[in-house]
């Protein structure tokens, strides 16, 4: 799988320009409107990860691939991405109008951890189908964002950041119950927490993050610090499943991925995800999947 995209590249794919002092700046924010498509142009986003975020109001048909994941917004909707997790958008001559802001951690230093929101988060709820009142409310949050974007004032940018903490607190209120991400309450639900976010840490795989490094329960108790049987009993106390199960089925989560989106072949997919043999992960994906790495590759 390819690199991350960065701002850099974003600009020269998709303008074949770069914004002035872009490559002095520490923290970036930019704000576009979606134009209709142009004839003969890509009608896809490519498969990978980017180094920025991204806030994403469409207003027609199209998909969405977050990791294994299909998600289509029927008629409009409002969408996040991270750094963290790779995506595509695929049906963009369906998208009559819209727009989008991206930017980097860095504008936000001192202001938040975007991380700690869940529609940032690899669990949580990346896109949001709107109704006709809430598409316009998104809307008028956009059209104020790009009206304080085309001042001079001072200090537009606090303006902007409190705007865009807007669109991500309204789509908090309105995400699906029981989506929310819960914070631990207990010690075994804490222990639960600190292993999910170290398993998902490992991913996603790629050439800058070429393999997984914690493959057993052994190998996340001892990261953690804590007695492996105290880690299986709080991850299943906690989730319902065993420290095994949840390892297993993120592996399983990351080979579907990598066999439908990047160009690795089988032997190296296995190797990335900690098999030593091919025959391994053949069997492995074979049970957990109920079809071989090639059929569902060529599916």
């Amino acid at each position: 799988m390819e690199k991350s995209e960065t701002l850099l590249e974003f600009y020269k794919r998709k303008f074949d320009w770069l914004p002035e002092n872009i490559k002095n700046e520490i923290g970036h924010f930019n704000l576009f409107k979606h134009e209709p498509l142009v004839e003969g142009a890509a009608t896809s986003v490519p498969y990978r990860r980017r180094d920025f975020y991204k806030i994403n109001l469409v207003k027609g048909n199209s998909q969405v691939h977050f990791a294994d994941q299909v998600v289509e917004i029927k008629k409009q909707g409002l969408a996040f991405s991270n750094p963290l997790i790779p995506y595509k958008w695929e049906h963009l001559d369906r998208i009559r109008d819209g727009y989008y802001c991206i930017f980097n951690q860095q504008f936000f230093h001192q202001f938040g951890q975007l991380s700690h929101y869940e529609v940032f988060q690899p669990h949580g709820t990346h896109i949001f189908e709107l109704n006709d009142e809430q598409v316009n409310h998104v809307q008028g949050i956009f059209e104020r964002i790009e009206k304080e974007f085309n001042t001079e004032f001072k200090y537009k940018y606090d303006v902007i950041r409190n705007l865009v903490l807007e669109l991500i607190h309204f789509a908090l209120k309105i995400q699906p119950s029981g989506k929310s991400e819960k914070q631990p309450q207990n010690a075994a639900q804490r222990i639960a927490f600190l292993f999910l976010e170290l398993l998902e840490r490992q991913f996603p795989i790629d050439d800058s993050h070429p393999a997984v490094q914690l493959r057993s329960a052994s190998d996340f108790a001892n990261q953690l610090n804590v007695h492996v049987n105290h880690l299986n009993r709080s991850v299943k106390e906690a989730t319902q499943k065993t420290t095994t199960q949840l390892i297993s089925e993120r592996i399983v989560q990351e080979a579907k991925i990598l066999l439908r989106h990047s160009a690795w072949n089988v032997s190296e997919i296995a190797f990335a995800l900690g098999f030593v043999e091919v025959t391994h992960f053949n069997n492995f994906f074979k049970k957990h999947a109920q079809t071989s790495p090639l059929k569902f590759r060529n599916v």
